[in-house]
């Protein structure tokens, strides 16, 4: 099997309509991120229960972290289309909901049930049913950069969406957009059997290993924390720019604030994560990332008032931040045992869910209107990332492997495992008869597959 194998028309035609599933309904969660804060406090009930407009603003996360393993499961017993149409259809309702609402209960109740359509675990599985094994790496990359590139247009569009259309005017939009993804689903996705596989499924027999490994509970305490920060920063930010008493930019204006920033913290992290990655410098860079979010929370907390300020603020922190959501998932893979990096990513997902959860949660709780307290909740989160760079310290290096699968081979002689760690580059080996399939962790600088090959066919001749 070739690693750099491209991917086939069926494989193209799969993946890139799943990924535009997969961001789409991102896209309906983060587009109202900017303009949520303004909005949720016109709404009948949120004056008496200010706390309720952060909790509103992050429900999304905890019922998301609480049902994404759970749905990811029942995809393997009904069937992957089912299951993500019933979490879209779930998703459109909430929107609906959220868009009807002229109350903040009624808004947490729409949120609440946004979250619940919690298909991402299910979107993989597919993925993994329809693209060839080794191809899974390209696959998933797509579906990455897909995330990223919903979550920055979701910053851009917001405000002007929300002037033309009003807020409740983006819920039905995503409503609308979450039905579309289910005749995709059903029109354009390929249909395929579903398999089990460990590269991209939570195993519960490797749950304890990956819950004892120190250096992925370290990378899920450094997801929690980074949307922890995020979506605490987001309770108050809008309301920032839009203070009466100090207005720096008006709703329909904030894209230009936005778009400038978010072009930039890309081009400055492509070179950062292309360092950490050739230089195999990926902790220095991880840790630089890291103190780059201290600095923009520092920043916002001394110099709310100042438009410039906040400008320069949020360029530290979407270029620590982009950086960090491209490096986390790869340090995951880099530490996580053979065959058990899809329960690694179902933990280290649901802690970040559990933190956008969390950080609407804390600035509901900590933002109190009358005062208009924003560098309470700014110095806070700064709190929150310095105890992050003290737990990343003590992370270890990664060791820079990959993961190659290979078919068992149906006559296996006793000593394959040996004779695959022989091979030079071969770090760890995992042979899992149930899935007929052998995991490698592999350097790839060194690993020559044909040698694997080689032993591969020698032991089913």
């Amino acid at each position: 099997m070739s690693a750099n194998a491209a991917l086939d028309r069926r494989e193209k035609r799969a993946v890139f309509s799943l990924a535009g599933i997969f961001g789409l309904r991102l896209l309906g969660l983060f587009l109202v991120l900017p303009v949520f804060s303004v909005y949720a406090h016109g709404l009948r009930g949120a004056a008496m229960h200010p706390a309720l407009i952060g909790i509103a603003l992050g429900a999304y996360g905890l019922t998301q972290a609480c049902l994404q393993i759970p749905f990811g499961k029942l995809s393997d017993h009904i069937g992957r289309k089912p299951v993500i149409a019933m979490g879209l259809l779930i998703f459109a309702i909430g929107s609906v909901v959220a868009a009807l609402a002229t109350s903040i209960d009624g808004l947490l109740i729409g949120r609440v049930l946004q979250g619940a359509g919690a298909v991402a675990a299910a979107i993989i599985a597919l993925t993994a049913d329809l693209v060839r094994e080794e191809r899974w790496t390209k696959a998933m990359a797509v579906i990455g950069i897909t995330i990223g590139i919903s979550f920055s247009v979701s910053l851009v569009l917001s405000a002007p969406l929300a002037h033309f259309i009003g807020v409740s005017g983006i819920f039905w939009v995503t409503a609308v957009l979450a039905l579309l993804a289910i005749a995709v689903l059903y029109l354009v996705i390929p249909s395929s059997p579903a398999k089990f596989h460990r590269d991209a499924e939570l195993n519960p027999a490797m749950l304890r290993t990956v819950l004892r490994d120190g250096n992925l509970l370290r990378l899920d305490f450094g997801i929690f924390s980074l949307h922890t920060g995020l979506t605490a920063i987001f309770v108050v930010l809008p309301l920032v720019l839009v203070d009466p008493r100090h207005p720096l930019l008006s709703l329909a204006d904030q894209w230009t604030l936005y778009l400038p920033v978010m072009l930039l913290s890309f081009l400055f992290m492509v070179p950062l994560i292309a360092i950490g990655e050739a230089k195999r410098k990926l902790k220095e860079i991880f840790v630089v990332a890291i103190v780059l979010l201290i600095v923009a929370g520092v920043l916002m907390a001394v110099s709310y008032h100042s438009l410039t300020m906040i400008a320069i603020a949020l360029f530290f922190f979407f270029v620590g931040f982009n950086v960090l959501e491209a490096s986390l998932p790869s340090l995951i893979a880099k530490f996580s045992h053979p065959g058990a990096k899809g329960t690694a990513t179902g933990v280290y997902t649901s802690s970040e869910f559990f933190g956008a959860f969390c950080g609407g949660l804390l600035g509901g709780l900590l933002y109190i209107p009358e005062s208009r307290n924003y560098s309470v909740i700014f110095w806070v989160v700064t709190g929150i990332f310095v105890l992050w760079l003290l737990v990343a310290l003590g992370m270890q290096r990664p060791r820079y492997l990959a993961t190659r699968i290979f078919t068992l081979p149906t006559r296996q002689n006793a000593g394959l495992e040996q004779q695959l760690l022989a091979l030079p580059g071969v770090a760890e080996v995992a042979i899992f008869a149930d899935e007929g399939a052998i995991y490698c962790k592999v350097d790839s600088k060194v690993f020559v597959e044909e040698q694997a090959l080689v032993i591969l066919q020698a032991a089913g001749a």
